[in-house]
């Protein structure tokens, strides 16, 4: 990668304190191990979970989760659990779990700025009794991810307010290329584009996502 003449590095984290200021209290202070009444009701209110993990090598990926809210269930106050969904089954969360049991998690809640981070440790279960309950529309998870939690806070919804992520007249959907036209380029060059926009049309969030 070139990078212009001017570019300027950042080394340390005292230059990095230097040029953002020292943490405030309150931000210092909120996080918590255990998980509050108010962590449970935003979890239990989430449909949507990005999962942040790294393999030994450092590689990093960011998965999301979806399903009807409180699909994540708490189990304790420090344990959380993530039932599995198909999908394309890469896996790339699940096996650098195995590699490196470090995760990060962010539940959203749509319409709200503010978000809820939780780090800790994960395990992958094939079978527990809590399975059952975890079962939408007959379908029953083969796996979960087991998360022990360690460090826990709402973040600001600074970020959403800039974005405007929720503002329905800054939405944009076709200004981005078409699913067809990314597949048809980037992963299933065989097939022709109006195949592509058939299966990719109205019918696609109609079919079973949980087959």
């Amino acid at each position: 990668m070139t990078e212009p003449e001017q570019t300027v590095e950042i080394t340390s984290e005292a230059e990095l304190r230097e040029l953002l200021g020292p943490v405030a209290p309150a931000a210092a202070k909120k996080e918590r191990q255990s998980l509050h009444e108010h962590h449970r009701q935003w979890i239990a209110r989430s449909p949507l979970c990005l999962i942040g993990t790294s393999a030994a090598d450092g590689s990093c990926d960011v998965s999301p989760k979806g399903d009807p809210p409180g699909f994540v269930k708490v189990l304790d106050d420090t344990t959380l659990v993530i039932p599995d969904r198909p999908g394309n089954r890469r896996a790339d969360s699940y096996r650098n779990i195995l590699a490196n049991p470090r995760v990060g998690l962010l539940f959203l809640v749509p319409g709200r700025g503010d978000t809820l981070r939780v780090n800790g440790r994960a395990r992958l279960l094939r079978d527990a009794p809590f399975f059952d309950g975890m079962t939408v529309k007959g379908h029953r998870p083969a796996i979960a991810l087991l998360v022990e939690t360690e460090q826990i806070y709402f973040h600001c919804s600074r970020a959403f307010l800039r974005s405007g992520l929720w503002q329905t007249h800054t939405w944009d959907p076709d200004a981005a290329p078409s699913r067809a036209s990314i597949s048809k380029s980037l992963e299933k060059p065989e097939k022709s584009l109006e195949e592509l926009e058939r299966y990719y049309g109205p019918q696609y969030g109609q079919n079973d996502l949980y087959a």
